[in-house]
């Protein structure tokens, strides 16, 4: 099935047999009555031997040859069918040579030798109903063809079949528009539709039908209106068109449809106040019409509806007050309201819907106090009143709600403490989180062994935790953060097998960390910041291998930090800060290839910081300040360099110089490495911190120029304070470079010993540059001027062949048109190289990247030269055009198309650019960089690889066309590992497929890993790192709304726009997949995004949660 699925609901309604059921039941009209257990009459004998006689010549001969244009024309259609399991039912001959009877045939039935009906569901027919001539069977009355793979219209022939009654198609291909000739069939009573992708609006000829019982066309793509003529059919039980893009409002009409019992009309764009006039629907028992745009308030007249059982209204824009008249719903057993703009108190009417057992009215403005007499709903299982501004007491009467599973009050502004009058042995989701809640927890929760879930945060109890959660082996998420729970972690805290995330910062518990918490196996998140817990970190946690986040801050621990820990192979973020840590710092702290967080700040950590650190090579952020490291500050932290927030030593017992290696770091933001003893110069390296927004290098013995970078010569003054002998401008404090540092006789004295020195060497100097112009003039004699052609090289492509240019740069070319490569025109660095922008004799401009490489490393000339010729004849309109290249023995330089707007990531991280990169433009970037990425990986022979996609290798022209750049470059530097070559690792941190950290072979599911992460990038407006680091995690799916995901800084999308967007969404979360066999091809990926019909939300854009786009269908048939 094509589009996104669907989402699982928050509870089972009540439904009849799913589409994909195999089994065929007729309506109930057709089905053959039971046998009555009696003995049978004389006359009934009689009877039934006239009736067996007449079925016994119906199937003889004469029979058969009577029905033959049936055999016929049923023959043919099998014959069209890719597939079936008809078997060897449907032959003229059976297997003994006799005639075979068209009405012995599986799934025929017949009346007088002639076919009635034709019921096969489920039996994996594979085709179309094109070829099916239905003008041969004029007295059908039933076809049942649902659950198979039938595909292409629904052929306006049907309309012809004058008696049929039922027809069912449910659950197969068919497209395009509902046939308006099936108006024609006045006899029919069922029609069902459902499960395809039929399109178009609901032909009005279909309001002509009189004796229509059910219509059930959900899970399609119509459009348009709910035809108010819909009220002429008064024989309508059941009207289902759920999952469609139907608009506009429910007609007034609707309400003369005295007979109808279900009305499905959720997942849609209804529109419009809800008519009073569904009042009249008294036979209604299921009303559903969530997650449509309907305004204004509820309709009193609901109350009128007296036997319906399942009312859901939610994910819609009502406003206003609930009916007190809803009362009067005795037997409503589901009442689902949520995520609406109502307002006012609930209605204490309500505990009179005694038979409730769903009543969900979260995400609303419902003020006032909880009634009392919702205790009266002793059948209530499920009740979620969160995130509304009720106020005042829990009722006591909650001690009623015997049969309550789910409690969610949360993000409310309740008071007082949980009536003790309340039974919470056997609840299994508890949230009360950010209310006002005091007192005691009950000391029963978790005593029945349910408990799954119990979030308290941020309330004000107090006293100890509670006895039946010392040991609660069901428990999976535990949050207490943020009260003043006083307990003992050592003694009243358990062993939780089931246990995912537990939170219980910003409380009064003391004691020490169990050593017993190292077999809670399946632990991801382990909080327990702000607390008085004392002691040493258990070695045994090291056992916990599942574990991302480790936050023991802001305590008293002491001790080493245990070796083990270096096991946490998983681990994301640690926080041991603000605690009195002491000791060294374990190498095994760089088996930690995961971290991205490391915060050892406010301990009093000693010794050097071992180089391993160099290996945890996605830090984002490091802390190591105020503590007691000493030695030099390793070289191996350059690195690291996806280090992007924080790089913070200060206040520890550095001596030694700043490593030039930190001037690699060209994503870090901060750096601070002021109270140190720090001595030397400045390396003028760290100019290249092109990111940096703020430095502190205060307190240190530094000497000499500052680096020319903005970041350096913006720094306020008190940041590079209290240093030896650093210069540069009077406005930081400092004194100008050109002036003498010191002054009176030692002053003269250093001036005199320069004078000596000098004396001597200007002679030597001289002497020595006159040996070597003679032997480079003997060198160049014999080489011939081979250099100076060396270092012209043609330039291939069309660029260079205009009547101004010839066609060929040298290196003195390039360095003309960027002033010696001046940073002036530089636009952009990177791990190969920098690019400057530079403009042609021919006033045209383009992208010139000179290759970093070290000495004694200069790549293979001639495989260079084939791999660059290779690269530029690449032709696509979303890859950046390789123009040519220069190389000479000093260098090599390459010469790209240039793109005016830059980088993806660079447009992403200016709120001017990303406002101006709309959804509409988004869209059609991810679209560019898979239709890229398509080509090289199935048109190119062989198919190439890009190994680094990443947001700074997405570059955007001055009309915002994606174009792919960077591909093979960074292989450039190792020429042993070619564009076409899967081995090697390449890429950009945050971009690579985590399969390449094991199997050290690229393939082309690297590439898709590394697409749908900037596709994430791009409609997030950010790098999707915590993101996808959660999308394991099935409660973060569950409760991560879309469009809380999507780039704030945009207004949501909507309409066409909001299918596109959830679309590439979609894509990007299959592209991500941790198993590269999940992940679709490029090509198919490209298809997709392209493509020009758009399948529907699911429901409306504010209410899809990311668990409905992980593992859709899209790509199933597509997986190589």
């Amino acid at each position: 099935m094509a589009g996104l699925g669907t989402s699982t609901p928050l509870f089972p309604r009540h439904e009849g047999p799913s589409p994909s059921s195999a089994q065929w039941q007729l309506p109930q009209h057709h089905r053959p009555k039971q046998h009555r257990n009696r003995a049978m009459g004389p006359v009934a004998l009689a009877l039934s031997v006239f009736l067996l006689s007449c079925m016994l010549l119906s199937s003889a001969p004469g029979a058969t040859a009577q029905s033959r244009p049936q055999v016929d024309a049923l023959l043919a259609w099998k014959a069209s069918l890719r597939n079936h399991s008809l078997g060897r039912s449907w032959v003229i001959t059976n297997s003994s040579g006799r005639s075979a009877g068209v009405c012995k045939w599986v799934g025929i039935l017949c009346r007088s030798g002639r076919v009635t009906e034709i019921g096969l569901p489920g039996a994996n027919l594979v085709g179309t109903l094109q070829d099916f001539n239905f003008s041969s069977f004029p007295d059908l009355l039933v076809i049942n063809l649902s659950s198979n793979g039938l595909a292409g219209g629904i052929p306006p022939s049907m309309g012809m079949l004058s008696k049929l009654t039922s027809l069912d198609l449910s659950g197969n291909d068919f497209s395009g528009a509902i046939p308006p000739s099936l108006g024609n069939l006045t006899k029919l009573s069922f029609l069902r539709l459902s499960w395809n992708q039929v399109s178009g609006p609901i032909p009005r000829e279909l309001c002509g039908l009189p004796n229509l019982e059910e219509i059930d066309m959900s899970h399609n793509f119509l459009t348009g209106s709910l035809p108010s003529a819909m009220a002429n059919l008064t024989k309508l039980t059941a009207l289902l068109l759920s999952y469609n893009n139907i608009s506009g409002p429910i007609p007034q009409e609707i309400g003369q449809l005295r007979h109808l019992g279900r009305l499905e009309l959720d997942v849609n764009q209804f529109a419009g106040p809800l008519p009073p006039s569904l009042g009249n629907l008294t036979s209604l028992t299921t009303l559903i019409l969530a997650n449509n745009e309907f305004n204004g308030s509820i309709p009193s007249e609901l109350g009128n509806l007296s036997n319906l059982t399942d009312l859901e209204i939610h994910f819609n824009r009502l406003s206003g007050s609930i009916p007190s008249t809803m009362g009067a719903l005795a037997k409503l057993q589901f009442l689902l309201l949520y995520e609406n703009h109502i307002t006012g108190p609930i209605p204490a009417t309500v505990g009179n819907m005694t038979e409730l057992r769903t009543l969900f009215l979260f995400n609303n403005h419902i003020s006032g106090s909880i009634p009392p007499e919702l205790g009266s709903l002793k059948n209530l299982g499920r009740l979620s009143l969160s995130t509304n501004n009720l106020t005042g007491l829990i009722p006591a009467s909650f001690g009623n709600l015997s049969n309550l599973e789910i409690l969610l009050l949360f993000e409310n502004r309740l008071s007082g403490p949980i009536p003790r009058q309340m039974d919470l042995s056997n609840i299994t989701v508890l949230g009360l989180q950010q209310n006002q809640l005091s007192g005691d927890l009950p000391p029963e929760l978790c005593r029945g062994g349910t408990l799954q879930h119990l979030n308290a945060a941020d309330n004000l109890f107090t006293g100890p935790v509670p006895s039946g959660l010392w040991n609660c082996s069901t428990l999976a998420r535990f949050i207490l953060r943020g009260n003043q729970f006083a307990a003992n972690l050592s003694e009243n805290f358990g062993v939780y097998p089931a246990l995912l995330f537990m939170d219980l910062s910003d409380n009064r518990l003391f004691g020490e960390l169990p050593q017993k918490w190292g077999l809670c196996r399946n632990l991801t998140y382990l909080q327990i910041s702000g607390n008085n817990i004392s002691g040493r970190i258990p070695p045994e946690l090291g056992q916990l291998r599942q574990l991302r986040v480790l936050d023991f801050s802001s305590n008293r621990l002491e001790g080493d930090i245990p070796d083990e820990l270096g096991g946490l192979f998983s681990l994301f973020e640690m926080r041991l800060n603000g605690n009195q840590l002491s000791g060294k710092l374990s190498p095994e702290i760089g088996n930690l290839s995961n971290l991205e967080i490391l915060d050892l700040s406010h301990n009093k950590l000693t010794g050097p910081i071992p180089n391993q650190i160099g290996d945890c090579s996605k830090l984002r952020s490091m802390n190591l300040g105020q503590n007691g490291f000493n030695g030099t500050i390793p070289v191996q932290i350059g690195k690291l360099v996806n280090l992007q927030d924080l790089l913070d030593l200060r206040q520890n017992s550095f001596a030694g110089s700043i490593p030039s290696e930190l001037g690699s770091l060209v994503m870090l933001e901060s750096l601070n490495l002021s109270h140190n003893m720090l001595s030397g110069s400045i390396p003028p390296s760290l100019r290249g911190l092109i990111s940096l927004l703020s430095i502190d290098l205060s307190y240190n013995d530094l000497e000499g120029p500052l680096p020319d970078s903005p970041s350096f010569r913006q720094a306020p003054a008190a940041s590079l304070a209290h240093n030896r002998g650093l210069c540069g401008q009077d406005r930081q404090g400092l004194p100008p470079c050109s002036s003498s540092s010191g002054s009176g006789i030692g002053s003269s004295s250093r001036k005199r010993k320069r004078i000596v020195i000098i004396s001597v060497l200007i002679p030597l100097s001289f002497l020595l540059v006159l040996l070597i112009l003679a032997g480079y003039a003997a060198c160049f004699l014999r080489r011939g001027g081979r250099e100076l052609e060396e270092n012209k090289i043609p330039m291939s492509m069309d660029a260079f062949s205009s009547n101004d240019f010839d066609g060929r740069l040298t290196r003195e070319d390039l360095i003309a048109m960027t002033k010696d490569f001046d940073d002036r025109f530089c636009i952009g660095r990177g791990g190969c190289g920098s690019v400057y922008r530079a403009e042609l004799p021919t006033g045209q401009t383009v992208a010139v990247k000179k290759l970093h490489y070290r000495p004694g490393e200069m790549p293979d000339e001639h495989a260079f030269k084939n791999e660059v010729r290779a690269l530029s004849e690449i032709r696509h309109r979303n890859i950046v055009k390789l123009y040519g290249f220069c190389s000479s023995a000093r260098d090599m330089c390459l010469v790209y198309e240039y793109m005016e707007r830059g980088s993806v990531a660079a447009v992403l991280r200016s709120a001017e650019g990303a406002a101006e990169l709309g959804w509409g433009r988004r869209v059609k970037v991810v679209a560019d960089v898979a239709n890229a990425l398509a080509y090289m990986h199935h048109d190119c022979a062989p198919a190439l690889l890009h190994r680094d996609i990443s947001g700074n290798n997405v570059l955007l022209d001055a009309e915002f066309r994606a174009c792919v750049s960077d591909f093979g470059t960074a292989k450039f530097l190792k020429p042993e590992q070619s564009s076409w070559s899967t081995v090697g690792v390449a890429g950009t941190y945050g971009y690579v497929a985590p399969e390449l950290a094991y199997i050290m072979k690229a393939t082309t599911k690297c590439d898709v890993y590394s697409f749908g992460v900037v596709a994430l990038e791009v409609m997030m407006g950010k790098h999707p790192g915590d993101l996808i680091a959660s999308l394991p995690s099935p409660e973060y799916c569950q409760q991560t709304l879309l469009v809380d995901s999507l780039d704030q800084r945009l207004p949501p999308p909507t309409g066409q726009l909001a299918s596109a967007v959830v679309l590439a969404v979609a894509t990007a979360l299959a592209c991500v997949s941790e198993n590269p066999e999940s992940r679709p091809t490029m090509r198919c990926a490209a298809q997709k995004l392209s493509g020009h019909r758009l399948p529907p939300l699911p429901e409306p854009l504010r209410s899809i949660k990311l668990r409905q786009l992980i593992g859709v269908h899209l790509w199933s048939e597509h997986i190589t």
